[in-house]
């Protein structure tokens, strides 16, 4: 079977590779800084971004991500490190709200098919951090799966199982435990070749362990959760690996906060934009204003105080939440040169760019 194959890569991105003449498609396996580790039809060698990619990527999340499919100047690595010249449009992406950089994003996986949510059953729990972790996945175009981790330490499994399924109907629940295989091998039922499968969540849940557990062998480093139950971070750098029966999944660091900028709040709050749309008005703000179904609803005591105000906070910060991609640019660039004349700035930094290009 062709090695690029193995790795994921679908007809859709072979026939794309055909508008780069004398470029190789490849796909992004790790990345450590500013090099790569990209697999090719030959095997795996590394890689870094041309000069000219360098010079007119205006974002972080332009960048090659981990799970990306790129062209590359070559194959093998008999003549040194291949360089990436361009990166193939996603069909899907899991990101978040860059640390420390104002006004970007950072991409976690790249081209997933499947979201795996990973919350384990100590004080890992939390219903508004898994609401937060479904509306990320729900926009990223992978399909969201719960996995629950270390449910040896759960005392009561179903009473779990329904509160999620009360927050998130229609999405598939699996608890896994490391002291039984059987229950880490539900996850082989997802995972085949031409699937690629991303494992998220925060720090010390035990998603390493996991995929040791789903590939049969210790290739991932584990570490213990220290004394206060809180995890420690042992996966340092996004990598993509090879399932030996097919499939691919990337594990991804721990992240101790999940900022997101876009969000599918329809997917993961269904209920409340059920009720939303039942209000007297559209553009119903649902604070106070008279013939609010959700206020009802709250005051009824059929939907919970809790999770409206996780939604209001995620709306909130999710700025972009159901705007086109069009709109959402359109805001990223006014946010960026807003304090320096606004659309105006941007309209000539996207001419200097395009220039640059010629």
């Amino acid at each position: 079977m062709n090695n690029l194959i193995k790795h994921g890569a679908s007809e859709r991105f072979f026939a794309e590779a055909t508008l780069y003449a004398d470029l190789y498609l490849a796909r992004v396996v790790s990345q450590y800084k500013d090099l790569y580790k990209i697999a090719t039809e030959q095997g795996e060698l590394f890689a870094e971004v041309s000069g000219k990619f360098r010079h007119e990527c205006a974002h972080l999340s332009a960048y090659p991500a981990v799970g990306d499919f790129v062209m590359a100047d070559r194959t093998s690595n008999d003549s040194g490190n291949a360089v990436i010249h361009h990166v193939l449009r996603r069909k899907s992406v899991f990101e978040r709200t860059a640390v420390g950089i104002k006004n970007e994003t950072q991409i976690i996986a790249a081209n997933i098919d499947i979201a795996f949510i990973c919350m384990s059953l100590n004080c890992d729990y939390n219903l508004s951090r898994l609401e937060r972790y479904l509306s990320a996945a729900w926009s990223s175009g992978a399909i969201p799966v719960v996995v629950l981790t270390k449910s040896d330490l759960c005392r009561d499994l179903s009473a779990v199982f329904a509160e999620i399924s009360a927050i998130a109907p229609g999405t598939e629940i699996i608890a896994t435990s490391s002291c039984n295989q059987a229950s880490c091998d539900q996850l082989l039922s997802y995972l085949k070749t031409g699937i690629t499968a991303s494992f998220i969540g925060s720090s010390g849940v035990g998603k390493s362990t996991l995929i040791n557990r789903i590939i049969g062998e210790d290739l991932l480093t584990t570490s213990a959760v220290r004394q206060d139950d809180k995890g420690r971070h042992t996966t340092t750098h996004r990598q993509l690996l090879l399932l030996p029966k097919g499939g691919v999944v990337i594990d991804t660091p721990g992240m101790r906060q999940l900022g997101i900028e876009s969000a599918d709040l329809s997917s993961s709050f269904a209920d409340i934009h059920t009720l939303a749309a039942q209000c007297r008005f559209s553009n119903c703000t649902h604070t106070g204003e008279p013939g609010c179904a959700v206020q009802e609803a709250l005051q009824a005591g059929t939907l919970d105080k809790r999770r409206f105000e996780n939604y209001m906070k995620l709306k909130q910060e999710a700025k972009y939440d159901g705007l086109s991609s069009k709109q959402i640019e359109i805001e990223k660039l006014n946010a960026m040169f807003g304090s320096v004349g606004g659309m105006k700035k941007a309209k000539d930094f996207i001419k200097k760019q395009k220039n640059n290009r010629k």
